[in-house]
């Protein structure tokens, strides 16, 4: 349950015990005294005799049972016994109801009754007192350019770690320090709150409290739990670390996700200290009260599916009305970002942990929800003695009052540590004084920074001078409050008085078994709500097999035969080839869940082995599955050998061979950790795997040296036992003919001619061998899972930089002035300017004239200095009646709700009016997100009814787009670019195309300036919660892209969510500014400060349900709203100095609603004020005289190819900023080239045999096929990640799709011809080819038309697709049709006259025509052919594969074809297809 709860436990009594301690003295308080307490009364015999009875039973079977009180229909009040660990549904619902309204009505009241429960049998509770010491924290970054991932400086780093291994120099990174010399105590049953300006380190301070700090960081120091070092104890346990980053598996409910949290995370000592409750409220005669008890002994219980703590958190989070809803993620709806964040935090509250670390938890929620859940961890902390941190960005001053201690950083140093009645004084002490009606909290994150320090001074007597972090930092020390902390952190903690049970000692909250059986449950449910996957999979492997029984159909097949022999030994290479490639979608699945893993594998919530024995184990009965679906159609349509021996030994290969494949395919998603590299990486394994797996190149062929590879290679096994299997068979049994080939039977013959071994027992060897595999890989998996980290370290790049590596961004400015650096999650980073470091320096005193005045609405030299300028058209936004519906979900529909619809809007109505600022306000889920989506035209799905005008004409989503702005919650921008390159990207493709290039810079220079974005102008976006930019950046840059292209209305979905006091100011000011150019504005906003509030003009209530509950003006202090409700009967004034955006959510609330029987949506639809909307409404919708509708001459602001040149552009510096892509593209195109190059060293030119052209032809099919098939692969996560961005770029109208697909096409074709000529040059030389002009040049062309025609499949795959795992395998599918119909598995001459036409329309076969036709076709020498007379080398190319040399020219063309058709597939795919549902 919450920590709260699991307080009173602990995990360490083993340790009490071994010390002889009984459960007495450990729960002991030291005291004799005991409550008196008085004896229930004897009235309700019954339920007497029911207690008598409980407390007659063996502990165990006491623990277990519980009375419930029930009351029936007749009004008959009954006790029944109820079996706590397996409550009937009718007992659990009951006691659910009956201590969830404990809950809702008096959450207080309800932990009380806990505490006076264990308090009157004299048992304490255990305490943890946290103490960091002179803590610093360091890191080494690259400076200036130089820390930019490109292509060279990913060089220059491979350069330099070779260089740092072999200690020939030392390293050229700067050092930076995120801590400096920190300290302080964090006290139990004291709630303190962390504040700091965004890069202050709080959140480097609150993962080394919980000991998660990273390892790459250097940290020197002490931290101490109750006086013991870390190393101690298992702090990840005894702690719990609640992060910024909402990770959660998206197909999992609300529900499900805290309840598997919760059981894996355990119940500690619960029930070790329950068992002692009981055992002395028995000696003391008490009968404890039947619920609570009930609820105690539930919660005790460990290994729950479901808890009763789970439906406890949900309640106190407001998580209830969500939770049998998904979680959802980036492509699926799911719940809102404010509910995420509440299940992050969820999360943890399950556990038993008993120190709690929050970083910024109400990020995403309304002010009011924020207050709810601050002040029920107030009273879990005040009542239940838990040590907690919570930092938060804008806490409104109402939840700042909640907290008892203050810890302000800034610049890495502790400003202010102590009681939170103190902080102000210190201030005022050095000068500095909060103004009315200002949050004290976002004074004090703006009154160390030295852009807003002077409004606060106020010593009018005095000139105002800069007061620097390191001034507070030693006036501090010298306040009474410092003194105090500096005395008590010289007295040492006394470690006798830790309680036992205080410090966790164990990794882990349940037995190993029960571990195991938890993530089993949770991968059987993942599965079934995966199954679209598997069944797809099963799909195809069915389609396949029926495929594969048309192709090699019997009655083509001429058994006993060389030439038949041939075309069973293609059959059976295309079930191995298969069955492997099948196993590539369980990549895909696993990387998919690696970063949720990592979460929770950190937190300890299982070990690996658990995690990864239910993937490997569920996944078995699949591989069976699909081995006896393709074994099932083609074992005896193809024509196999009829013995149910050899039937069922087939199978066993099969089966086999998948299970190494998935293996193989999951170990490599464990090792890469992104798509990216498994994808470059899986196809370098798979290439080596498949070229000596014993078909492509015989085994006699190979190299000596070489044959270590040939036998390392799983496939060579599956290969060798498969056909040992067919051509063993007595059919096969005839007597060889042909004296060249040493061999006794026909099908032995046919074997060593292709290098396979003939001894039969080599069957068995095959099996084992692989089985042997598939084990190894899956320890590989386990043991990779174990050890490394969630960071990305590419293999080639861990080369050399053995265990550092950081997506760093530290950027100079043109004039050398200010550095900027960014590292790891700390997302800390430091700004040095050379005023601060002036230390001596005294800026001249200015007179204040802005002290007490809205820092929003007032004047300021920013505002005086900055404006938008370019010319606009005021416009308004008028919407009437308007609802939206979404189908009903099947979650909802499966609790028995009839309907066929959901209804998520329901009547609204309003207008937004130039210059006028309007606020969209409501709790979580209300609808606000929602209705911005609708009136902007966002929604991909659902159904709209009601009426939308834009200055009183219909709206037109194509016009709308052009002259609108949105601002997104989720702050989706390409990771590659610089936020200067962001901002001239959308300005240069939105704004007029009569606004040059040098006017375009000048105004985002402008927007820059406004959102304070100059300084990090240089610094790469990167991905969120990874690199780049932090929380607070990437929200300015939301804003500021939509600034920049100048919109007439804009919407922003909570621009300040995610920011610090100072930084959303600065926010809302530069809305503010935009407002009074004559804008209409509308912004959704969850925690507004006071000043923040009242910078809106006006106000759109939203209700839960999608229902107004009031629209109208905010008026001066906010009179006009304030006057509102409390005209409403029975609703509780508003207090001296309260937030009036905290109090109006407070008192609407659903709870104040059912109190006073009210229903404020209905009130507002009958007041005077709906009546004034409805007229503006009317008003606003008839078009003003002389006034013309919306015209744009073009659908877009720029020409196509202003377009194509724009999206070139960004494309450009994303893709040479990618080194995880291009680099590792390019090393392992080199790598293949010269493994390919060794493997078949100079067989071009020694072709005497069958076998030796069959090899050259093997080479060269391979050697097009996996290159471009990795091609195909790798860039699919490229253009998936693009994708999400092209979603919101085209939404706003920036762009056509088919400029942007063309632009990425040729992008991709830039870096296609610089790798083919690597590859060409290397595989060219080193296979043997003739070195003649014509054949270099046909062999570059094909190569480089066939790998651009790949990776044009790729990316039109991902296009047609919802996401990349259905690509992957849809793709998957394809490839292996085109590997079949390559011509080489089986030459075009044996394909069955039925499949002929997919021969022509595959490409594979083309290009493997044109490459060997080109170096081969002209040939007219002999060569041997086994079984049969020798013949021309011209004529065999014609009889077995269909090859004519004077068909060149027109391969040719069919290439180009080839790429223009897969280009239009990738750009209608884009045009046409939005997968992203809203």
């Amino acid at each position: 349950m919450a920590s709260s709860l699991s307080s009173f436990v602990g995990n360490d009594l083993e340790r009490s015990r071994s010390r002889g301690l009984s459960f007495e003295e450990v729960w002991n308080n030291g005291g004799s005294d005991v409550f008196n307490v008085s004896r229930h009364s004897q009235n309700d015999d019954e339920e007497n005799l029911k207690w008598a009875a409980i407390e007659r039973l063996p502990t165990y079977d006491r623990m277990r049972k519980g009375v419930l009180k029930q009351m029936h229909d007749d009004g008959k009040i009954v006790h029944n016994e109820i079996d706590i660990g397996n409550l009937r549904f009718q007992d659990k619902k009951l006691l659910m109801d009956k201590i969830l309204h404990l809950v809702e009505q008096d959450n207080e009241k309800f932990l009380n009754k806990l505490r006076n429960r264990i308090d009157r049998v004299g048992i304490t509770l255990p305490k943890i007192e946290v103490r960091y010491e002179d803590l610093f924290v360091e890191g080494d970054v690259h400076v200036g350019g130089r820390a930019l991932p490109t292509l060279f400086n990913v060089l220059l780093n491979i350069v330099e770690g070779i260089v740092g291994v072999l200690h020939l120099t030392s390293s050229n990174k700067t050092e930076i320090q995120i801590l400096k010399n920190v300290s302080g105590i964090v006290k139990p049953s004291r709630i303190t709150l962390l504040l700091g300006p965004p890069a202050s380190g709080k959140t480097t301070l609150l993962l080394a409290l919980a000991g998660k700090l990273d390892n790459n960081l250097r940290s020197s120091g002490r931290i101490t739990y109750c006086g013991h070092e870390l190393n101690e104890f298992v702090p990840q346990k005894t702690s719990a670390y609640i992060s910024q980053q909402d990770l959660h598996i998206g197909e999992m409910t609300v529900k499900e996700t805290l309840d598997f949290s919760g059981r894996c995370l355990g119940v500690g000592s619960r029930y070790d200290m329950l068992a002692e409750l009981t055992r002395r409220e028995r000696q003391e005669g008490i009968k404890p009260d039947p619920e609570i008890d009930a609820f105690m002994k539930a919660i005790a219980m460990s290994g729950q599916e479901s808890s009763l703590s789970t439906d406890y958190i949900l309640k106190i989070l407001g998580l209830d009305i969500c939770a049998d809803i998904m979680v959802g993620d980036s492509m699926n709806r799911g719940i809102s970002g404010g509910q995420k964040k509440r299940v992050t935090t969820g999360e943890m509250l399950v556990g038993p942990a008993k120190a709690l670390f929050m970083d910024e938890i109400s990020t995403g929620l309304d002010s009011s929800t924020t207050y709810q859940i601050c002040k029920v961890m107030r009273q879990m902390v005040h009542i239940m003695d838990i040590t907690m941190v919570i930092s938060l960005l804008q806490p409104a001053p109402e939840t700042y009052e909640l907290f008892d201690d203050i810890i302000l950083l800034s610049e890495g140093q502790t400003v202010y540590q102590g009681p939170r009645e103190n902080v102000l004084e210190f201030f005022e002490h050095m000068g500095f004084k909060c103004p009315a009606r200002k949050g004290v909290a976002d004074f004090l994150q703006e009154v160390t920074s030295k852009k807003d320090q002077q409004q606060y001074w106020f010593r009018e007597n005095e000139p105002y001078s800069y007061v620097s972090v390191s001034d507070f930092v030693h006036a501090f020390s010298s306040f009474k409050i410092g003194e105090q902390l500096e005395k008590e952190l010289k007295v040492p903690y006394d470690k006798e008085q830790t309680h036992p049970a205080a410090l966790v000692k164990d990794k882990y909250g349940l037995s190993n078994w029960e571990l195991l059986q938890a993530c089993f449950t949770r991968e059987v449910l993942l599965m079934k709500r995966g199954s679209f996957v598997y069944i797809f999979k099963t799909i195809q492997i069915t389609l396949m097999s029926i495929v594969a029984l048309t192709v090699f159909l019997r009655t083509q097949n001429h058994p006993g035969t060389f030439d038949g022999g041939l075309k069973y030994l293609g059959g059976l290479f295309f079930a191995v080839t298969n069955l492997m490639f099948n196993g590539m979608a369980e990549q895909a699945t696993i990387i998919q869940s690696l970063p949720v893993f990592y979460k929770q594998r950190d937190l300890y919530f299982f070990p690996s082995w658990a995690f990864a024995l239910p993937i490997w184990v569920l996944r078995i009965p699949l591989s069976l599955m699909d081995a006896a679906i393709w074994i099932i159609f083609t074992y005896y349509a193809i024509g196999y050998a009829p013995a149910a021996s050899r039937f069922f030994k087939h199978l066993l290969v099969l089966f086999s061979i998948h299970q190494m494949a998935v293996s193989l395919f999951r170990c490599i998603a464990a090792l890469s950790r992104t798509q990216v590299i498994a994808n470059v990486v899986s196809f370098l394994g798979f290439q080596i795997i498949f070229v000596l797996g014993g078909f492509i190149i015989s085994r006699d062929a190979i190299k000596k040296w070489l044959l270590w590879g040939y036998y390392m290679s799983p496939m060579m096994y599956g290969q060798n036992a498969i056909v040992i299997n067919e051509f063993l068979d007595e059919r096969w049994s005839q007597p060889n003919t042909d004296p060249r080939i040493h061999a006794t039977t026909i099908g032995k013959a046919i074997l060593k001619s292709r290098g396979f071994y003939t001894q039969g027992y080599w069957y068995w060897i095959g099996v084992g061998a692989l089985l042997a595999f598939a084990f190894l890989f899956n320890l590989l998996f386990i043991v990779a899972l174990s050890y490394l980290s969630r960071k990305y370290i590419s293999f080639i790049l861990n080369i050399c930089d053995w265990t550092k590596f950081f997506y760093i961004q530290f950027v100079n400015l043109l004039n050398g002035q200010i550095k900027i650096s960014a590292l790891g999650d700390s997302k800390t980073s430091f700004i040095m300017d050379e005023d601060e470091k002036k230390k001596n320096e005294k800026p001249s005193a200015r007179k204040k004239d802005t002290r007490g005045k809205s820092k929003i609405n007032g004047s300021s030299d920013q505002e005086s200095r900055t404006g938008i300028t370019l010319p606009f058209q005021p416009l308004s936004l008028t919407f009437n009646h308007i609802s939206y519906y979404v189908d009903m979900p099947a979650e909802m529909k499966s609790q028995g709700i009839p309907e066929d619809r959901l209804q998520l809007l329901q009547d609204v109505s309003g207008a937004f009016r130039p210059g006028i600022l309007t606020a969209l306000m409501g709790v979580s889920g209300a609808g606000k997100t929602t209705l911005m989506d609708v009136l902007a035209g966002r929604k991909t799905g659902g159904y709209i009814e009601g009426s939308i005008s834009i200055s009183g004409y219909p709206k037109k989503q194509e016009t709308f787009a052009r002259i609108s702005g949105y601002c997104e919650q989720t702050d989706i921008h390409s990771p590659n670019v610089t936020v200067y390159e962001s901002l001239l990207f959308s300005a240069w493709l939105r704004l007029p195309a009569d606004v040059n290039k040098e006017q375009r810079k000048m105004f985002v220079d402008e927007v820059m300036e406004l959102l304070e974005l100059k300084p990090i102008g240089e610094t790469l976006v990167g991905l969120p919660g990874t690199d780049g930019l932090s929380t607070e950046q990437r929200k300015r840059l939301t804003i500021a892209v939509e600034l920049v292209a100048n919109p007439s209305i804009i919407f922003m979905d909570e621009p300040t969510s995610g920011l610090d006091a100072r930084a959303a100011a600065i926010v809302m000011r530069t809305v503010r500014n935009t407002v009074n150019t004559g804008r209409t504005v509308v912004c959704t906003i969850h925690q507004p400060s006071i000043d923040i509030f009242e910078s809106f003009d006006e106000l759109v209530l939203m209700k839960r349900g999608g229902q107004i509950s009031y629209a109208g003006p905010i008026g001066h202090h906010s009179q006009k709203l304030i006057e509102y409700f409390e005209g409403i009967a029975g609703v509780e004034k508003i207090t001296e100095g309260y937030n009036p955006a905290t109090w109006m959510l407070e008192v609407s609330t659903p709870l104040i609603e059912s109190q006073l029987d009210v229903d404020f949506a209905q009130i507002y639809a009958n007041s005077v004020q709906y009546q004034r909307n409805q007229e503006l409404i009317k008003e606003l919708s008839t078009p003003a005289p002389d006034s013309k509708d919306l015209f744009f001459a073009s659908a877009y602001a720029q020409s196509s190819f202003v377009q194509w040149k724009a999206c070139f552009w960004k494309l450009y510096w994303s893709y040479w900023r990618n080194p995880q892509y291009n680099f590792t593209r390019y090393c392992l195109t080199v790598i293949m080239g010269l493994i390919f190059g060794a493997v078949f060293w100079n067989k071009g030119t020694k072709i005497h045999e069958q076998q030796d052209l069959l090899n050259i032809f093997g080479g060269l099919y391979v050697a097009v096929v996996f290159l471009g098939y990795m091609n195909a692969s790798a860039v699919q996560p490229i253009v998936d990640i693009e994708r999400t961005v092209l979603y919101r770029e085209k939404a706003a109208g920036m762009y056509s799709a088919f400029p942007y697909a063309i632009s990425q096409v040729a992008i991709e074709a830039l870096y296609t011809v610089i790798q083919t000529v690597l590859y060409s040059l290397i595989l060219y030389s080193m296979v043997g080819l003739q070195w003649k002009a014509d054949k270099f040049f046909w062999f570059y062309y094909y190569i480089t038309t066939c790998f651009m025609y790949y990776t044009l499949y790729g990316m039109m795959a991902i296009a047609l697709t919802p996401g990349y795992q259905i690509a992957a395998i849809s793709m998957s599918f394809f490839m292996t049709l085109w590997n079949l119909f390559a011509g080489f598995t089986i030459p075009m001459t044996q394909i069955p006259i039925w499949w002929r036409w997919f021969y022509w329309i595959c490409p594979v076969p083309w290009t493997f025509n044109g490459i060997i036709t080109s170096q081969y076709g002209d040939l007219d020498s002999e060569i041997i052919i086994p079984g049969a007379p020798n013949m021309r080398f011209k004529a065999f190319l014609k009889e077995r594969f269909g090859f004519h040399h004077d068909f060149l020219p027109v391969i040719a063309v069919v290439h180009i074809v080839w790429c223009i058709l897969f280009l239009c597939g990738f750009g209608f795919g884009i045009k046409f297809l939005n997968f992203q549902k809203r």
